[in-house]
């Protein structure tokens, strides 16, 4: 019998330096941070870093791209698999909160950086993605409006606003404050108060 395949010590080390690189973008800011802290992070010399990316930047490109195919890979799942509107938002909500679980650093360097990164060339796939991301919420919406599930006077661009920013915020949550909440409690708590609202029935 084979033993199993391990990654190679190129590779692990790799994903080793994006993790910690990731940290200190999520921490001080992309633009603030130096290759030479990244490298001091890691306990190598800066030139060594450039054995394994040529920038900065290409290292925030591995984070922000690997987070953004695992967001449109879930969306596309969630729409394609449910059979109406409010049950593919509901499948929406559950895989950002466990994508946004995955990927916080990344979350973090667009929330602080996003002007930084969608003036740059190499980085143009952001707004693509995000262009995508927002048009899955608008069509959902819309067709919940259209089905008669959701109200005809909504506001399908306003409330994918305000929705994915709510979604933004338990990720900061988890990393600052002991609240006791697991992602089934936050994603319960969110569709109840989307679906049901806040009135004593």
């Amino acid at each position: 019998m084979t033993s199993p395949k391990k990654a190679a010590p190129g590779s692990e080390r790799r994903a080793h330096l994006v993790q910690l690189a990731g940290d200190l973008f999520a921490e001080k800011g992309f633009r603030a941070t130096t290759v030479r802290e990244i490298a001091d992070a890691a306990g190598i010399l800066s030139g060594s870093l450039y054995h394994h990316f040529d920038s900065k930047e290409s290292i925030g490109d591995e984070i922000l791209s690997a987070f953004l195919e695992d967001v449109l890979e879930g969306y596309r799942e969630a729409t394609r698999d449910a059979g109406d509107p409010r049950r593919a938002i509901e499948q929406i909500v559950r895989s950002s909160t466990a994508t946004l679980g995955r990927h916080r650093a990344a979350l973090t360097m667009l929330q602080n950086d996003w002007n930084y990164f969608s003036g740059q060339p190499r980085f143009a796939y952001l707004r693509t993605a995000m262009k995508e991301i927002e048009q899955t919420w608008i069509e959902q919406l819309e067709r919940g409006k259209e089905s008669g599930q959701f109200r005809a006077d909504l506001d399908a661009r306003l409330i994918y606003r305000l929705l994915r920013d709510i979604l933004w915020i338990p990720t900061s949550w988890k990393q600052s404050q002991g609240n006791g909440w697991n992602a089934d409690q936050v994603n319960d708590g969110l569709l109840r108060l989307l679906f049901e609202g806040i009135n004593a029935r």
